[in-house]
């Protein structure tokens, strides 16, 4: 069976950007819309890293980044810590202790959703 030829097609830039914008639809995937121009997905995906073409929509999932401040914990507090019953240091995995502005702690024990943990410290920073 003979190959037919390959096409390769020119797309402008507004045209690249309408592609690029329409995969910011909540629900349609970048291979829904790759097959919609009969076009590969990779395309697509180049598009995306490229500046000049990037969608500028703000969405709620968007990644935001937070002050941290990375703090040794004193030695009273690690005097606490040792002296806690280990069924109450939780799982093991870790801990994390968040302390606002405001002089509210937030301690996390064990294995979280970081999700749920950056939704929660996004949601107290307002």
């Amino acid at each position: 069976m003979a190959q037919r030829p390959r096409k390769n097609r020119l797309w402008t830039a507004e045209e690249k950007c309408s592609i690029c914008l329409q995969t910011t639809a909540p629900g349609v995937s970048v291979a829904q819309v790759a097959r919609r121009y009969s076009m590969n997905a990779n395309l697509i995906f180049k598009w995306l890293r490229d500046t000049r073409y990037v969608p500028e929509v703000a969405t709620e999932d968007a990644v935001t980044f937070l002050p941290v401040e990375v703090v040794a914990p004193t030695s009273v507090e690690v005097e606490e810590r040792l002296q806690q019953p280990e069924a109450d240091v939780g799982s093991g995995l870790g801990r994390i202790d968040v302390k606002l502005p405001c002089g509210t702690r937030i301690a996390i024990d064990g294995n979280s959703d970081t999700k749920s943990i950056a939704g929660l410290l996004k949601a107290l920073s307002k």
